[in-house]
């Protein structure tokens, strides 16, 4: 492993498990957006195993530099350069059949997932899904101390953060034609959920890349 490459360590931690739910989820897909790819390391690791699957990161523009590197030092045909994007801004034309983010909704703000889920109509394909792993609540109920004491250190570092609970989760999902299909027990009181689309005119705008059509 090269040390000088941008590292997250609880990917390490947390890869395999994703990795072997997400053999059975995107089996068939073919187009898939990672919103927040941090510092490359899942889209590295998981899209190897998917050759059929393009895998396009994203990030804010000033995390591409690191994407970039794992990108270089372990190149694959399925994975395209980075593409900036800020989940509240403005997205660039997409058309993808699934978006997969990891340990994202509950670092950015309450505004920004908003703006994640109202984007989704614009960017699925129809019977799309979003997969989201991270720590969730329920109904107010963190489920275990880590992951409420993990709250509490989110919103000291930054107010607008913090774990998301799953009704007002699925509240945003419905309102973008989307009702959370799974949701699957992970290591260390983690979750990964999957959403998918219910409404048959759910689709985008435009196409990843028009090399796909």
């Amino acid at each position: 492993m090269n040390t000088r490459l941008p590292q997250a360590p609880a990917c390490a931690r947390n890869r395999e498990p994703i990795l072997g739910e997400l053999r059975r989820l995107l089996a068939g897909r073919r187009r898939l957006l990672e919103i927040g790819s941090g510092s490359g390391e899942h889209a590295v690791y998981c899209a190897a195993h998917f050759p059929e699957l393009r895998w396009q990161t994203s990030d804010l523009p000033e995390k591409l530099a690191g994407i970039r590197q794992w990108l270089e030092a372990c190149p694959s045909a399925n994975l395209p350069p980075p593409l900036a994007l800020d989940i509240e801004d403005c997205w660039p034309p997409l058309s993808v059949d699934t978006i997969f983010t990891a340990n994202t909704l509950h670092i950015v703000s309450a505004a920004a997932v908003e703006s994640l889920f109202r984007k989704l109509p614009q960017v699925l394909a129809p019977a799309g899904q979003l997969i989201a792993y991270g720590p969730f609540s329920e109904d107010g109920d963190f489920g275990a101390q880590s992951n409420l004491d993990f709250d509490a250190w989110l919103r000291a570092r930054d107010p607008l953060s913090g774990i998301r609970d799953l009704c007002w989760l699925d509240a945003l999902a419905a309102g973008a034609g989307m009702t959370r299909s799974e949701t699957i027990a992970m290591p260390a009181n983690n979750r990964l959920l999957v959403w998918r689309s219910t409404l048959q005119g759910c689709g985008s705008r435009g196409l990843l890349n028009e090399e796909n059509r």
